[in-house]
């Protein structure tokens, strides 16, 4: 797989030449050179992988057609938009699944995430075909590792996690989800500059809300920890809701998660190895996550326990509400309960393996954060 072809083939499909902003060749590089020398795709990944770039690459060259004949995107605003945050499998997904259910949030939704041009439109936000495409792959996937569809709600239309959008920009740790790259995540995790990652991320968002809103934003992804600096000086008015769960709980259940995706298109997903490199890999994104918080304060944090969330969601979400100085509706929450009514909680899952992870060293790793959170723990 080489680059060049990857450039060359986004653009033979679309005509169109105009990547915007150089900053994404970097990590384009150094990703097809991990995916080239560390990862054995399986038949699969061989003919998916390259497609997934080059589709990447499409929609940033799309994104930048559409601000091109319509500078006036540019001119929209992102105000305060909210951000999930904390360890992967703390009830985040199912959070953001019920705030997307009130009419006042603004979600990324999976199918306009996965092509966000041509920008989506009020009148045609439900019936746009991108989201029987979108649905379609879903369940192809599904139908490929079928253990998938209990572990997590999956929607066409609900919220997903910010990567396809971070992913433009060729800088994100959730490649690893689905291909095996060491060198390119030491890179990523240790020098990449992800300032101008977050710049196309909220790029992106303008294009999305600009004939469709509401502008409100709530959104999620863990792996915004990673990079929370870059994320704090593009968003220096963000609000982060951080769900907590003692992480011998999480990281089980996490591996388990990924066994599942990295085993679609790798001929050996590496279980043992990834819940071990994720251990680690995981308390360096809440380290840096707690350095932003001491530096700027707590006041722009709110808390979430697991436990409490799954016992009560809608007493959560209010006091939520309460600190955002947002209204909830008691049309929104019981819009909110019917969708937790309608889904399983997956989150909850047990998983069957261990994948090499012991308690003992988890509670080692992570004692900085469990001591300092223990009653949310």
């Amino acid at each position: 797989m080489k680059v060049q072809e990857l450039i060359d083939a986004a653009r033979s499909r679309t005509g169109l030449s105009d990547f915007g902003a150089d900053s994404y060749r970097e990590g384009l590089e150094r990703l097809v050179d991990s995916i080239n020398r560390e990862s054995r795709l399986n038949e699969l990944g061989g003919i998916a992988v390259p497609e997934m770039l080059i589709g990447l690459l499409i929609n940033r060259l799309e994104v930048e057609d559409w601000y091109r004949r319509h500078p006036e995107i540019d001119d929209e605003q992102i105000v305060a938009p909210l951000f999930g945050v904390g360890l992967p499998r703390t009830g985040s997904t199912a959070l953001s699944f019920m705030l997307a259910q009130d009419p006042g949030n603004r979600s990324l939704r999976t199918w306009e995430s996965a092509r966000p041009c041509p920008p989506p439109q009020t009148a045609t936000e439900h019936s746009d075909p991108r989201i029987a495409e979108c649905a379609a792959n879903m369940e192809a996937g599904l139908e490929r590792c079928p253990e998938r569809r209990d572990m997590l709600p999956w929607d066409a239309e609900g919220p997903i996690e910010c990567l396809y959008i971070m992913f433009l920009d060729f800088k994100f740790q959730a490649f690893e989800s689905a291909v095996h790259v060491p060198s390119y995540i030491e890179w990523l995790n240790s020098s990449a500059d992800m300032e101008p990652a977050y710049r196309y991320h909220k790029r992106v968002l303008k294009l999305l809300q600009w004939r469709c809103p509401p502008k409100r934003w709530s959104l999620k992804s863990p792996t915004h920890m990673l990079y929370i600096e870059g994320l704090n000086k593009v968003y220096p008015d963000a609000r982060f809701v951080m769900t907590h769960r003692h992480p011998a709980r999480v990281l089980p259940s996490l591996a388990d998660l990924l066994w599942s995706t990295r085993r679609d298109l790798l001929a050996d997903p590496m279980a043992q190895w990834y819940a071990n490199h994720a251990m680690h890999e995981w308390a360096l994104g809440i380290r840096r996550l707690l350095a932003l918080r001491d530096r700027i304060g707590p006041q722009r944090f709110y808390d979430i326990a697991f436990r409490d969330f799954m016992s009560d969601p809608i007493r959560e979400i209010r006091g939520m509400y309460r600190w955002l100085g947002w209204e909830l509706s008691d049309a929104a929450a019981q819009r909110m309960l019917a969708w937790q009514a309608g889904n399983p909680k997956g989150e909850h899952r047990v998983p069957e393996h261990k994948y090499g992870l012991d308690d003992r060293l988890i509670e080692k790793t992570y004692d900085f954060y469990i001591q300092r959170f223990s009653a949310l723990l």
